[in-house]
């Protein structure tokens, strides 16, 4: 049986004891406060961070990993014995897919698979426990791969924001997206599209918008294999919601932390599924 290390990076967002249960490597992202730098998760975490920007920091940014880890993680598991399966976060939002692939380009080998996930947080995380399930019943590297590329089609996401101030100012979103939001209690719904965020629909009130959310559950149907991923950030009356729906129709979930670098462009007050579909 193959030896194979996956490797990710932080926007990832899984917990931290399943990410070592399951022989995870993350990488993490740079959050850059002007010119001071964290390492995403290991040196900064997310209500830090809320914190220096309610103080008054001036507004974070993040940067993409460089292709030199890479190169240096790499070539560790190549030297070891590894076949290396790196799933990363949607070429649309970062260059660190470019990055991983320059690596890739820059050791001259054929024993590193490199996924663009297209997706982002609790999405690229349900790739990676697909992938984790995989190597542990022994499906050698490649044919992995070729799974995470197709099962990548299949997430499905459905996210509620109370303010899309954060996703305009780190240049998640167009400005005029956002003009909706809080006129009327307007809730927009987003969803990762195409390897970047884009608007779903645009509903009244919590209660609208948890129903719409639950509506694509309902109609694209969970698979079994996988737990749908839910996610929050404060919203605790659309969490509730969310979450005694799947409870009362026993569906199976796992709630999972934001990091820095997802949160950065969130914002508090966010909440909302990512699953993989039958469909």
């Amino acid at each position: 049986m193959e030896k194979i290390k996956i490797i990710t990076d932080s926007t990832v967002d899984l917990p931290k004891d399943l990410l070592k249960e399951l022989d995870i490597e993350v990488l993490p992202v740079l959050i850059n406060f002007g010119e001071e730098s964290y390492l995403d998760g290991v040196e900064i975490e997310l209500p830090e961070v809320f914190e220096r920007i309610e103080n008054g920091d001036v507004f974070p940014t993040t940067a993409q990993i460089t292709p030199n880890r890479f190169v240096e993680v790499y070539k560790k598991y190549l030297d070891e014995g590894y076949k290396v399966l790196s799933i990363i976060m949607s070429s649309g939002m970062s260059g660190t897919y470019q990055s991983a692939c320059l690596a890739k380009q820059m050791l001259e080998t054929e024993d590193v698979y490199i996924v663009d996930s297209q997706t982002i947080t609790s999405g690229l995380g349900l790739l990676v426990i697909k992938a984790a399930k995989l190597r542990d019943s022994g499906m050698p590297v490649s044919e992995i791969a070729e799974e995470i590329e197709d099962l990548k089609s299949h997430i499905n996401s459905s996210l509620s924001f109370e303010s899309l101030d954060n996703l305009v100012r780190g240049g998640r979103l167009p400005k005029a997206v956002s003009v909706v939001t809080g006129i009327l209690g307007i809730r927009l719904i987003l969803e990762v599209r195409d390897g970047v965020m884009a608007l779903k629909d645009k509903v009244r009130g919590n209660k609208k918008a948890a129903k719409k959310i639950i509506s694509d559950i309902e109609k694209f149907k969970p698979r079994k294999d996988l737990p749908v991923i839910l996610i929050n950030l404060d919203s605790d009356e659309i969490y509730t919601v969310l979450r005694d729906y799947l409870e009362e129709n026993n569906i199976e979930y796992l709630e999972v932390p934001i990091g820095c670098s997802v949160g950065i462009h969130s914002g508090n007050k966010a909440v909302g599924f990512f699953f993989a579909s039958e469909k």
